[in-house]
């Protein structure tokens, strides 16, 4: 009896000691990032060396043989490729618009456009009389008057969303479907406002998908200021404009995801997942999107191995090959899952830009994230804490291989991504190290607790 009390009294000392040596040991890998992080340095060859990487560019196969040859020399238990089929959606040329009239008179005003990625060329140029409506809605109303009209969408944000993915997610599905939503009443083309927050004059691009049911009308975005001035122009005055744009498709590219492998001590057999995507739009750099993410990944398996970090279970360390303008590289990354009947536990993402991390994003049952919410003193230190809602694109689909799977995201701070996303200006000097390696130390964190504690209560 004695012995047993003396047990239960040492229990909260045993306790007590654990989460100060968990404390110590992630502080250890925070210290390694943030001192000899080699993630800023990685951008830096990303996207100077290989610059913008659209799938099925000549880019994207150079920056997957980076990404192995460099995760090779962290010497992980293995690296592997996995071939996937990608769109290979080529831009063209140079896209163009411009305002031709106002009530009659006539006018030479280009405006600044980039086609959505996987819209289809005009087939030279589109001049029509401009229909611009606030949302579906108002189209809806107005059918009538789309024939043979450019349709102009007023896609602005919302400023009243202080989370401006909400705004994003809002406004996005002009981007996406407001061309065969307005191609059904005989639109010849469509024009948006760019998907941004910025007060600048830059167009964003970013993937769009065609309703097989209707004409493949021509899309382009316009930069925030012009897109603006043709919103107001167009309340008390008749405008036309023209358009073209000169996208078209390749048969579909052979890509790879490139996989790095620790090998679990405990649990083989149950693997942690970290990953971002190596594809880009073709306009810019994809520092933030997704080359943080990339090289954050990458910074993780030079950390651990740096420590001599030995996993309990196995992690794979995933650049996905297609995210933007398909998914294809998350899709195959579960179908082999699936196919090779592997269990996956839990799965972290960053593509949401390399900003200052403000949390870590937890999808998970109610009692799952209980016991993730402990660990946010864990976090704090670093500046983040664990906040529900988490994933992505490329992870989400491990759904599939698992139904209980627990899926994470970094969140950093957004306020800056949408001035930057899809843009010429989403380049490596918009990138700050400082909060590059800080989003890494606190994927770092989670991943040791996970790895160490698993994800169940």
């Amino acid at each position: 009896m004695r012995k047993l009390l003396l047990f239960v009294f040492c229990l909260p000392i045993i306790a007590q000691a654990q989460v100060n040596q968990d404390s110590i040991n992630i502080k250890k890998m925070v210290d390694e990032i943030m001192t000899n992080g080699k993630a800023y340095d990685l951008l830096r060859e990303l996207t100077k060396n290989i610059g913008g990487r659209l799938a099925g560019s000549p880019q994207q196969q150079n920056a997957a043989i980076w990404g192995k040859r460099n995760m090779e020399a962290y010497h992980p238990d293995q690296v592997f490729m996995q071939p996937c089929k990608t769109p290979n959606w080529q831009r063209g040329g140079k896209d163009f618009a411009a305002i031709t009239s106002v009530n009659g008179k006539a006018q030479n005003k280009p405006l600044a456009a980039l086609a959505l990625g996987n819209s289809l060329g005009s087939n030279g140029l589109i001049e029509a009389e401009l229909l611009a409506v606030s949302n579906f809605d108002e189209l809806e109303k107005r059918k009538e008057e789309v024939k043979g009209k450019i349709v102009y969408y007023n896609s602005q944000f919302n400023p009243t969303r202080i989370q401006t993915f909400m705004a994003y997610g809002e406004t996005g599905i002009y981007r996406s479907s407001g061309a065969s939503r307005a191609a059904k009443y005989g639109a010849v083309g469509v024009m948006i406002h760019s998907l941004s927050t910025a007060p600048d004059n830059e167009p964003h691009t970013g993937g769009m998908r065609y309703d097989e049911s209707f004409p493949k009308i021509p899309a382009v975005a316009l930069g925030p200021n012009d897109a603006k001035a043709l919103w107001e122009a167009a309340k008390t005055s008749k405008i036309r404009v023209q358009m073209q744009t000169y996208g078209f498709f390749l048969p579909d590219a052979d890509e790879n995801n490139v996989v790095a492998e620790l090998k679990g001590t405990e649990f083989p057999d149950e693997i942690i997942t970290i990953g971002g995507h190596l594809d880009s739009w073709d306009v810019n750099e994809g520092a933030h999107d997704d080359g943080a993410g990339i090289v954050q990944t990458m910074e993780l398996l030079r950390t651990m191995k740096a420590l001599n970090y030995q996993p309990k279970h196995t992690i794979h360390f995933v650049l996905f090959a297609n995210e933007e303008n398909g998914g294809k590289g998350g899709a195959k990354y579960a179908e082999l899952a699936k196919l090779n009947k592997e269990k996956h536990i839990f799965a972290i993402e960053s593509d949401a830009g390399g900003f200052t991390p403000r949390s870590i994003g937890i999808t998970c049952s109610p009692e799952q994230f209980k016991k993730f919410q402990t660990w946010s003193s864990f976090l704090k230190p670093y500046g983040t804490e664990v906040t529900a809602g988490g994933g992505g694109a490329d992870i989400g689909p491990l759904k599939s291989v698992d139904k209980n799977i627990v899926l994470s995201g970094l969140v950093p701070d957004s306020q800056r991504y949408f001035d930057l996303h899809h843009a010429t200006t989403d380049v490596f000097e918009n990138v700050n190290k400082r909060e590059l390696l800080l989003g890494a130390a606190n994927m770092a964190a989670i991943i040791y607790l996970v790895d160490q504690y698993g994800v169940n209560p």
